[in-house]
């Protein structure tokens, strides 16, 4: 019997070496985020300042606002005030409590025209907030960088209240689905390959842009995704252009 592998057999394990490749690339990043020096965990004292829109940081999963630094940074080097959402730890809080918390923080500083940027869960929580909690209309529009806004498979295989959250198969993830009204507001912004969201981050109605790169967080700090995110939160009308969907 020959060992020539079939057409199906040489896809399945082209896709495991691209899966254990993007791994093996993504997870760097997330050991530099957790190895920085103390001093570099603190918020800066003045990101509070800038005259341009508001940038509202939210997180993904187990994550702090310290994954979004590098493109903040370049955000307020630019003008943007830089909001990160005091007692988010590693946003493990079910999503619409955590919509509710960041909320309050936009209303209490009485931010206007503000630009969500998220990653992963983060982009779930700005959606909640702005089809919920936003009811002055303070944030105008979102950026996101592989949010599972469709759910991802391996929810239902990690026994795990928190990640049970992004099942395909949740009511209020399928609800949030259905709101497709904030969608035009939305970029989203996903790797071709993600192993992490493997349903993918396509939404709807949004402006739906593709890296260059594979993996879950190596955009975050991969300096040509940067330019994209940061070119996608100051260039709005010229998102389209990137238009993968």
């Amino acid at each position: 019997m020959s060992s020539t592998p079939t057409r199906g057999e040489g896809h399945r394990r082209l896709g495991l070496r691209r899966f254990v490749r993007t791994l093996l690339f993504d997870y760097p990043y997330v050991v530099r985020v957790h190895l920085v020096p103390r001093s570099a965990r603190r918020v800066p004292a003045d990101w509070r300042r800038g005259d341009r829109a508001p940038v509202l940081l939210l997180p993904g999963v187990y994550e702090t606002w310290r994954f979004l630094r590098p493109i903040a940074e370049r955000l307020h080097e630019l003008g943007h005030p830089i909001v990160v959402v005091p007692g988010m730890g590693h946003n493990r809080r079910p999503i619409a409590a955590t919509a509710t918390v960041a909320q309050r923080i936009v209303d209490a500083h009485d931010l206007r025209d503000v630009v969500v940027l998220a990653h992963s869960k983060g982009g779930l929580i700005g959606k909640t907030m702005m089809v919920s909690t936003d009811r002055d209309g303070r944030l105008a529009r979102m950026v996101t960088v592989n949010s599972p806004f469709s759910g991802t498979r391996w929810s239902l295989y990690l026994p795990n209240r928190t990640l049970k959250a992004f099942s395909p198969r949740d009511a209020d993830l399928l609800r949030l689905a259905d709101q497709l009204e904030a969608n035009s507001r939305i970029t989203s912004m996903a790797s071709g390959f993600d192993a992490h969201v493997t349903e993918g981050s396509v939404l709807p109605g949004a402006t739906n842009v593709t890296f260059p790169v594979d993996g879950h967080f190596r955009p975050l700090g991969n300096p040509e995704c940067i330019d994209m995110v940061v070119a996608a939160v100051e260039h709005w009308p010229d998102a389209a252009a990137h238009d993968a969907g």
